[in-house]
């Protein structure tokens, strides 16, 4: 199993409802994310995939995203509240959905709202193969 690495950024700003204390203020962060793809074998130029392949994907996903109020986005609505824990699945599946027909997955998102707060998403497998 190969794995690798990119990690990105984007500003936003959410509103998290029933946490209590000043997280229900309307707040914004300068979030870094971290994906990480994997997959069992290397294409002919020996790489899992090229990390521009990735990036470029990425980026879409960030445009969906950064200078945003997330409490708008579809995704976040009554269910899904814009945590960071809901922004690393928001990625995931974004990002799963774009390089689905590659021998790789979305292995685990890492959402980052602060220096030292972070939640990691780990999609199921099943995702990857929808």
């Amino acid at each position: 199993m190969f794995e690798l690495k990119i990690k990105t950024h984007f500003a936003a700003a959410h509103q998290l409802k029933m946490v209590g204390e000043k997280c229900e203020n309307l707040h914004g962060h300068n979030w870094k994310i971290e994906v990480c793809v994997a997959g069992d074998k290397l294409n002919k130029a020996g790489v899992l995939v090229d990390f521009g392949i990735i990036k470029q994907h990425l980026a879409a996903v960030m445009q969906t995203l950064d200078h945003k109020f997330l409490n708008e986005l579809e995704f976040f609505g009554q269910e899904n509240a814009p945590s960071s824990e809901n922004i690393a699945v928001y990625i995931a599946h974004e990002l799963q959905a774009l390089i689905s027909g590659q021998d790789i997955r979305v292995s685990s998102i890492t959402a980052w709202e602060s220096e030292n707060a972070a939640a990691k998403y780990f999609p199921p497998l099943a995702d990857a193969e929808q």
